[in-house]
């Protein structure tokens, strides 16, 4: 087995669920280093677990039953590849008897099809570099899989573990004295799960999550998946170039709006660039003040929806 570390913390991704001895666990080795971003776990739910790269339009896949345990982990920059860091736990799922469906990088995958076509955890808590990811699925008797996705950015490596259907019960429930991050707010999940099919057939799209307070032009520190989404596509599309634009309401007037929206505009680019490694030349900013309206400025349910900032297609080369 491949030493990554020179101290390993170990992880229960199997046997989670009450009722099953410790000792009837597989446990994985994930590097000291690794800190955990987020939980999701589902009592029952049917996923698609894939068994081939993209091919003919689709991911295929084989679906299994069970309750589903989602992990993700951020690991500082260590100069480790994906595969380095899947390959520890590839052994160990082979030793304890699981079958490998699935076993490719970025390229053998599919790339931004691919990516885009299973299931993961939302930016910036799982992120996955579309130049630079790994990927593994494994079943055990066909009634329990184990899903590995490994990415390697910049400043950091990401990971995410997803086991289904260990054995029957519930998931066993967070500890109290674990800090997790917050559920991201529905719109903010649809927004990361839609905002590249929409830009790329529409040529335009909101960033409705975004949070700024009235009269400000700082983006807050806020989880916003939409980004990492937008910074994958980007980086998958190196010949597309698009425009972050901001509007706003009614309220005040034409010069200042348009001032505001475009300083909005530019915290939101700054942000792409800064965080997410997008490159500059891909990105404009422009401020459209309230001269776009989607809604009605008469009404403040119309006025909040026109402070927005969307982004739109300029070219692609």
């Amino acid at each position: 087995m491949m030493n990554i570390t020179a101290k390993h913390a170990s992880v229960l991704l199997l046997g989670c669920v009450l009722g099953v001895p410790v000792a009837q666990a597989l446990t994985l080795d994930l590097p000291a280093a690794a800190r955990e971003t987020a939980a999701r776990d589902s009592a029952l739910a049917r996923s698609a677990v894939p068994q081939g790269p993209f091919a003919d339009g689709t991911v295929p896949t084989v679906e299994i039953e069970g309750p589903v345990r989602r992990r993700a982990y951020r690991l500082p920059s260590q100069a480790l590849t994906p595969l380095q860091i899947i390959a520890p736990m590839r052994a160990q799922l082979e030793n304890a008897g699981y079958e490998l469906l699935l076993d490719c990088n970025q390229q053998s995958c599919g790339g931004f099809d691919f990516r885009f076509g299973i299931e993961v955890l939302p930016a910036p808590n799982m992120y996955v570099n579309i130049r630079d990811f790994h990927f593994l699925s494994a079943t055990s008797r066909q009634d329990k899989a184990v899903m590995i996705l490994a990415s390697a950015a910049q400043s950091a490596s990401y990971l995410q573990l997803i086991s289904i259907g260990e054995a029957n019960g519930d998931i066993a429930p967070v500890s109290p004295d674990q800090t997790r991050p917050e559920p991201e707010p529905a719109t903010a999940l649809l927004a990361s799960s839609d905002l590249a099919a929409i830009l790329l057939a529409e040529g335009a799209v909101a960033l409705d999550s975004l949070d700024f307070a009235v009269g400000t032009t700082a983006l807050s520190d806020g989880t916003y998946p939409e980004l990492g989404v937008l910074a994958e596509l980007l980086a998958a599309r190196p010949g597309l170039q698009v425009a972050v634009v901001g509007h706003t309401d009614t309220v005040g007037g034409l010069d200042a709006n348009i001032a505001v929206s475009r300083a909005r505009a530019n915290a939101v680019r700054t942000r792409l660039i800064e965080e997410y490694g997008v490159d500059p030349d891909q990105l404009q900013a422009a401020g459209m003040g309230y001269l776009s309206p989607r809604e009605s400025n008469l009404t403040e349910t119309g006025r909040e929806a026109n402070r927005r900032v969307e982004v739109i297609i300029v070219r692609e080369e």
